[in-house]
């Protein structure tokens, strides 16, 4: 079994799957700290610019992207773009803080 591939149900036990829980929340915090380490960047350039902190068209563009990736992995889009709201909204917030 590869890392990615999800184990089958019927070839494992509760502590394998909770293991495997376990494995993917540690990737999706280190994915969050990814996406904020980009995002400071760009609140950076956007003081370098005098831009401002809110794009509203970038955030319809990313939350169009959320759905549209959130029906190829047939998982519900109102979850996925209700976190993707949430980390865009704690973006602006830190960059409102750092200007």
């Amino acid at each position: 079994m590869t890392q990615n591939e999800p184990t089958a149900p019927e070839d494992a036990s509760l502590d394998e799957l909770r293991a495997e829980i376990e494995d993917i929340d540690r990737e999706l915090v280190e994915l969050i700290a990814r996406r904020t380490y980009v995002a400071d960047s760009i609140a950076q350039v956007k003081d370098e610019r005098d831009l401002p902190t809110t794009d509203e068209g970038q955030e319809e563009r990313v939350m169009e992207r959320a759905g549209r990736n959130a029906e190829h992995f047939d998982v519900d889009s109102n979850l996925v773009k209700a976190v993707f709201r949430l980390l865009i909204e704690l973006n602006k917030v830190e960059q409102r803080e750092s200007r």
